[in-house]
């Protein structure tokens, strides 16, 4: 008889400043029944638990850091997973595996044949596309933009052009120190009928989400420098 395999949790977190109303209550029940946690950040993750599950003994559970999923994770995560363990998987915000550290080993479990749970949560890909108004049937997000000037420039026109040429919007997202530099370049680069969405502090009391025209976003004076931001464009005719 074959030894049956453990099952994995994708545990999602806050995006803003331990927002423990955006978390469900069945996200608590549910990581009870683990026995492990793969995370991203082990100090965050030990303390966001601790935030919504007061009487957990944090020393009573496994902790492993997910980095970039190496050899000697990978073979941690198999080896649990064939020992019939529950495995959380927890990032730094939002769900995870969703431009966030975990789908290296969701990817092991699917070969495996073990069960996943993804558990819902807050995500601001989503949050951001919901309130954009712009396309919810055809997106794309394509996370961080070249750095350097010229080269993001260019990426920006070709997220436009490819918007307008399939109506399908775009999303990215930027460090935080950068913003204002990203989107003076978008307001640069894109024509003036393009729309643009700006949310910020996705679900914190200071959140921000409009969209508006480039020209519109033109004439308005914008300081999102050091706060959590996601952009996204959709280009019309």
């Amino acid at each position: 008889m074959a030894a049956s395999l453990g099952s994995v949790l994708l545990i999602p977190t806050f995006l803003y400043e331990d927002n423990v109303e955006t978390i469900p209550q069945y996200i608590i029940e549910q990581a009870k029944g683990c026995t492990v946690f793969f995370v991203e950040n082990e100090k965050t993750a030990r303390r966001y638990l601790k935030r919504v599950w007061n009487e957990m003994v944090i020393d009573d559970y496994k902790w492993h850091t997910i980095h970039k999923a190496e050899k000697e994770v990978i073979a941690l995560f198999m080896m649990y997973l064939n020992q019939d363990q529950t495995i959380g998987i927890i990032s730094e915000a939002g769900c995870p595996c969703i431009a966030d550290p975990g789908q290296i080993l969701v990817n092991k479990a699917q070969q495996l044949g073990a069960r996943v749970k993804p558990l819902v949560g807050p995500n601001s890909i989503l949050l951001a596309l919901m309130a954009s108004g712009m396309n919810g049937q055809k997106f794309q997000f394509n996370g961080y933009l070249p750095i350097e000037s010229t080269e993001r420039k260019k990426a920006i026109k070709e997220l436009e052009v490819l918007s307008l040429k399939s109506n399908c919007t775009q999303i990215f997202i930027e460090t935080p120190y950068r913003n204002n530099q990203l989107i003076k370049e978008i307001l640069g680069t894109c024509k003036e009928s393009t729309l643009l969405c700006i949310a910020i502090d996705l679900t914190a009391k200071s959140e921000f989400i409009k969209t508006k025209t480039i020209n519109e976003w033109k004439k308005t004076d914008i300081d999102f420098h050091k706060r959590l931001g996601i952009f996204l464009i959709n280009a019309s005719n």
